[in-house]
């Protein structure tokens, strides 16, 4: 049973504290889930991601069901036994890999054929195949259901089209739905067109499903532009239901999208950019393998309690890096992960203060600088 609890709303925003309930545990809101697209978020271990405070993570019924495939998945006692991981689960329906895989799929009312990323094997997706997937086979506690993400730009009538189809395949998820054991979410479409996406609020609600999630944004446009629908869409979406941000994004993304009213998120930044030295830091993003850090015998991030940080410095993580030591990923994606639950937990914090204007200055004074200066 999903269930969220409103705990505060900050006096001078939208930021909202929360409890998101589910069966595997509650997830104190706004929180971060790391992306662990196959059943594993690269180069870390369940039990770190739990030693640094994460409290959900997010995996792909795609691509699962390519590898190893749902049956092995079953079989093995679900998604959590298989991976060992006992809290809450995210599962994200492989709507994004109609968007990304465009080359790869064709869409039809029914749903979508999927050539396969890995051997070309065709396979068909519908909205009631991939609740099925999601609820008999991996035992996800949040299912996100098969949704069309429009390509950006496009025009208004092929927004639309995108935004009513993921109606219909919402409408259709819920009558496959079985239980309330597996959470379901609602996708919000219709690109950057606000029209649409109140058009889309408001057919949603009326299924009453457990969350509401904004997709199709971070697939192109101005930064701006995302931010104008989040706030737009925060203005209509219920208060009584957990807001989901999807595949958004940097540090101060996640700062700019609590403050209207967004509840949780997932990114693959962390670990995607610590595999290749990027590093997310209290003063900004600094790129570990330049030259500057060779003789620099500090840690990664002076303000940071994470173990990377009390036990090693930059010169070394640069060495790793540059000599392409399986460490390096490890690491740096592990400092990465800390840096945004602990982000996570600091808005928090602040919004139960009523304080999170003032917290937001800050982080924004020393962070947004070395976005300006162009990063270090």
């Amino acid at each position: 049973m999903i269930k969220f609890e409103l705990i505060h709303t900050d006096k001078k925003t939208g930021a909202r504290a929360g409890i998101l309930h589910t069966s595997r545990g509650k997830v104190e809101t706004p929180a971060f889930m790391p992306v662990g697209t196959q059943g594993t978020v690269k180069t870390i271990t369940p039990e770190e991601l739990k030693g640094m405070g994460c409290q959900m993570i997010l995996s792909n019924a795609y691509h699962l069901a390519l590898r190893p495939g749902a049956e092995l998945i079953s079989k093995a006692g679900g998604l959590h036994k298989f991976m060992h991981w006992d809290k809450p689960i995210l599962t994200d329906s492989g709507g994004y890999q109609v968007f990304s895989l465009a080359n790869l799929r064709k869409v039809e009312e029914e749903g979508v054929q999927f050539r396969s990323h890995i051997d070309g094997e065709l396979h068909s997706f519908t909205p009631e195949s991939v609740i099925k997937l999601q609820e008999d086979y991996l035992g996800s506690d949040i299912m996100m259901p098969l949704d069309e993400c429009a390509d950006y730009p496009c025009s208004h009538s092929v927004a639309l089209s995108a935004m009513e189809r993921t109606y219909k395949w919402l409408k259709r998820s819920v009558k496959a739905r079985k239980g309330e054991t597996s959470g379901l979410f609602a996708i919000i479409q219709g690109s950057v067109y606000k029209d649409l996406r109140k058009q889309c609020i408001d057919m949603m609600i009326e299924l009453d499903v457990d969350g509401y999630a904004l997709g199709g944004l971070s697939v192109g446009e101005e930064k701006s532009a995302t931010y104008e629908i989040v706030s737009h869409c925060c203005r209509y979406l219920p208060k009584d239901k957990t807001r989901y941000l999807m595949g958004v994004g940097k540090p101060e993304d996640l700062v700019e999208s609590v403050e209207q009213g967004i509840d949780i998120f997932d990114c693959s930044l962390p670990t995607r950019e610590g595999r290749t030295g990027k590093s997310f830091i209290s003063s900004g993003e600094i790129t570990i393998r330049n030259s500057k850090f060779k003789e620099d015998f500090g840690p990664l991030d002076p303000e940071c309690d994470c173990y990377v940080c009390k036990n090693y410095t930059r010169s070394y993580l640069r060495h790793l890096l540059n000599t392409k030591e399986i460490l390096a990923p490890r690491l740096n994606s592990f400092h990465n992960l800390y840096f945004y639950i602990s982000l996570m937990k600091k808005m928090r914090e602040s919004i139960i203060k009523d304080s999170f204007l003032d917290f937001k200055e800050e982080f924004m004074r020393k962070y947004a600088q070395s976005l300006i200066e162009g990063g270090l």
